[in-house]
């Protein structure tokens, strides 16, 4: 029975088991669709990823990303994750930065002292989200007519759509009625007060995914780079800021969000916890 190489990561914390944790196939080439998406439906996290030989010769890897639902064209945590397991197996990038390739294209990847970031991928859709799909959201998420403050697409291939609360408690605070979110990838954000709050951070987020096995994710890298081009684009936040997120799961995400000119990065520490061999 062949054999793989295999590495669980903790994404977006120094610490373990406070981030969002990915797993990961290396040298995965000779594995079907099929063997992919029934491992990462066994694994129950909310990515698994395999690393590939990539077919663009500007690329120093290529991944494919699966939900336990679904296999998705891009994905923030795993990008970083793949990369550092690529990085920890001895990967050697071409140039100054790391090239990975995925199912949306080529993604950039670069080293930020002891972190990594990515640079945010084009939004697939934006704009307003359509009212009778932003009541669906309203209530399935239990707030109160009027609670929601902003709304917009940031669709960038997982499908995100995300509405803006006024403040953390109210994010905090969420219980969301999962049967009326079925099918939907929702991300709520809110504005955090250095006073009241006492955290370290911009923002606190959530994101829900109806019908997921993690129906809600402790730290999401493609979430916030969509968020980003929305809240910079409408001058909603600094030209540097930090999100918090997983809080009301137990954990301590951060991630760190940095426009450069015309590009917006998201970055974040990764951490291995386990590796060993994979027979499939």
């Amino acid at each position: 029975m062949p054999t793989f190489a295999f590495k669980q990561l903790d994404v977006f914390s120094n610490v373990p088991l406070k981030g969002n944790p990915l797993a990961v196939v290396l040298g995965a080439d000779s594995l079907s669709d099929q063997q992919m998406a029934d491992f990462a439906k066994w694994t129950n996290l909310s990515e698994t990823t395999f690393l590939l030989t990539p077919r663009d010769p500007r690329a120093d890897y290529r991944v494919r990303i699966f939900t336990t639902l679904k296999e998705l064209p891009f994905a923030g945590h795993p990008t970083l994750g793949s990369c550092q397991a690529w990085l920890q197996a001895g990967g050697v990038a071409k140039g100054a930065e790391i090239i990975q390739e995925c199912e949306i294209g080529l993604v950039r990847v670069r080293r930020q002292g002891d972190e990594l970031a990515f640079i945010a991928p084009p939004l697939l859709r934006s704009g307003a989200v359509e009212a009778p799909l932003l009541e669906r959201v309203r209530l399935g998420l239990g707030l109160a007519p009027g609670a929601i403050v902003r709304s917009q697409w940031v669709d960038n291939g997982a499908g995100w759509l995300a509405v803006m609360l006024a403040e953390r408690t109210q994010v905090l605070d969420l219980q969301p009625d999962y049967s009326q979110l079925m099918g939907l990838a929702v991300g709520v954000i809110a504005p955090c007060d250095p006073v009241r709050d006492d955290v370290e951070a911009h923002f606190e987020v959530r994101a829900f995914i109806a019908g997921d096995g993690a129906q809600e994710d402790p730290a999401t890298g493609s979430l916030n780079a969509g968020v980003a081009q929305w809240l910079l684009s409408e001058g909603l936040a600094p030209e540097r800021y930090v999100v918090s997120q997983g809080t009301a799961m137990g954990r301590a995400g951060r991630l760190r969000i940095e426009r450069q000119g015309d590009e917006i990065w998201v970055g974040g520490a990764v951490v291995a916890c386990i590796e060993g061999r994979l027979q499939l």
